[in-house]
């Protein structure tokens, strides 16, 4: 398959600005999620091709892209931001078939892409240090200056918004960056180093080795030349990674992912969070870590928005990405094995609201319906764990007490919202939720490029997205000079 326009072979790698064939003699099936067709092969990144690309990296700092000044950098970004929406309909395209996104979704996704390269390239130069007022005779100030080569594994689910937020973030800092995309989803990765390239991004400056996690992520993780990890994805390999780059004492952004709570009081106005409700748990198929998976509601109006999402869930249709439904289907064949087995332990809970596979879906595709149970208990595990997929439960509460304890009631603290007209209960449980973002009365804010983004607990540690992203991407040298 070759990408066209961009005119991609996606069985390369790009490294040091160039599109070479990987070390490793064999390629992996990119698979369609939709039907279950091989979409084209990708390339098998090796420990080895890991290891040209740092150098790249590092070549890169040595030569034009480290000595470039903060404006040149952010030219640049702005020229890839540029880019991005100059093929808005092609990225759309690859996303969906390679994600299996609706094309709105995955057209949303293009728009994102490009807007954080935008923020970040107005950021470039507005990254500043402070003076501290010292002893007589000293003036002391602080520079924020790039780690040096970073490495960026990112997930499947979204891979454009993910590369936006991460890598764009490091370049804007002036780190020289190595990318491993998910072995299910990285057209559009790759997509974007073809963009940067046409931009005018250094040679070095980003390079993308595509393979499997075990091999090309797990050779970026513990190459002693990198210095700063990012990965977003699950709990059990962040902790690997943490672990690998312990050893180098390397620092590490870990997103990994939620549980997160939507607390719906008596008072609040039902009709505007309706659609929150649902569509921040069922996008993207429920393949989301911001994903509202629970949402606890108190007794006044518990019925009421039973019937209202249980009413909106079965009208939901499932289909082909390509179809622009309300939902595709998931990842993979075994992405929809684990919620299915999820599904299985939901024996004796309410079904209130459950969509529709359309008759015309392909039998071979990744196909869940959307489903919603009622009257769940805070330790069920389809309260507790994360299950990835479309399925939301609904929990009853009495007390504003009783509602953060159940909030609170998890290992995750990533995202959480409060839908209530009391203000002072606003405030009280905006510093009560153990999340690393709270919304009152909106969940999600519009996406918010702008808002720090990240958790607590399982949910990981380090922040991406607005400026916070910029400050993780950076080290701060304090220089304290005597002058008498």
């Amino acid at each position: 398959m070759t990408l066209t326009p961009l005119g991609l072979d996606p069985t390369l790698c790009f490294i040091g600005g160039a599109w070479v064939r990987s070390s490793a003699s064999t390629c992996l099936a990119l698979i369609n999620p939709s039907d279950g067709s091989a979409l084209c092969e990708i390339a098998c990144g090796s420990e080895n091709d890991v290891d040209r690309a740092v150098q790249a990296a590092t070549s890169a700092l040595q030569g034009e892209w480290g000595k470039a000044t903060a404006a040149e950098r952010g030219r640049v970004l702005a020229k890839i931001g540029q880019g991005v929406l100059a093929n808005v309909e092609e990225l759309t395209q690859l996303e969906a078939m390679d994600v299996g996104k609706p094309l709105k979704q995955a057209r949303a996704d293009v728009i994102a892409l490009a807007r954080y390269m935008e923020f970040y390239a107005g950021a470039c130069d507005k990254v500043h240090g402070e003076t501290i007022p010292y002893l007589e005779g000293y003036t002391v100030y602080t520079l924020r200056e790039p780690h040096g080569v970073t490495g960026h594994i990112i997930p499947w689910n979204y891979p454009m918004q993910i590369i936006g937020r991460s890598v764009g973030a490091a370049l804007a800092m002036g780190n020289a960056t190595v990318l491993k995309p998910a072995e299910e989803a990285c057209l559009t990765a790759l997509a974007f180093a073809e963009i940067a390239r046409r931009a005018g991004l250094p040679d070095g400056a980003l390079n993308v080795v595509p393979g499997l996690g075990a091999e090309a992520g797990a050779a970026l993780t513990r190459h002693p030349g990198v210095h700063h990890v990012s990965f977003t994805g699950s709990v059990g390999v962040g902790k690997l990674i943490q672990e690998t780059t312990a050893r180098n004492v390397v620092p590490v952004t870990l997103e990994l992912g939620g549980k997160s709570p939507q607390l719906v009081f008596d008072d609040a106005d039902i009709d505007a969070a309706l659609p929150f409700l649902v569509n921040a748990g069922i996008q993207n198929a429920g393949q989301t870590c911001s994903a509202a998976s629970r949402i606890l509601v108190q007794r006044g109006v518990y019925a009421r928005v039973v019937a209202q999402m249980g009413k909106r869930y079965d009208g939901f249709r499932v289909g082909p990405a390509l179809e622009d439904l309300d939902l595709g289907p998931l990842i993979s064949a075994r992405q929809k094995s684990i919620v299915e087995g999820y599904l299985a332990q939901a024996d004796g809970l309410e079904v209130v609201g459950k969509g529709r596979i359309v008759a015309d879906a392909p039998t071979n595709g990744a196909y869940v319906a959307p489903t919603l149970f009622a009257g769940v208990r805070a330790d069920h595990v389809l309260a507790q764990e994360e299950i990835f997929g479309p399925v939301q439960v609904i929990i009853p509460f009495d007390t504003e007490e009783e509602a953060v304890q159940i909030a609170n009631g998890t290992d995750f603290g990533l995202v959480a919202a409060v839908w209530s007209q009391n203000g002072a209960r606003q405030m009280r449980l905006a510093k009560q939720l153990r999340a690393g973002q709270v919304f009152l009365n909106n969940y999600g804010a519009g996406g918010g490029v702008e808002l720090p983004f990240g958790g607590t607990g399982l949910s990981g540690h380090g922040r991406e997205k607005g400026f916070e992203a910029l400050y993780g991407f950076s080290t701060l040298k304090t220089v304290a000079a005597f002058h008498g």
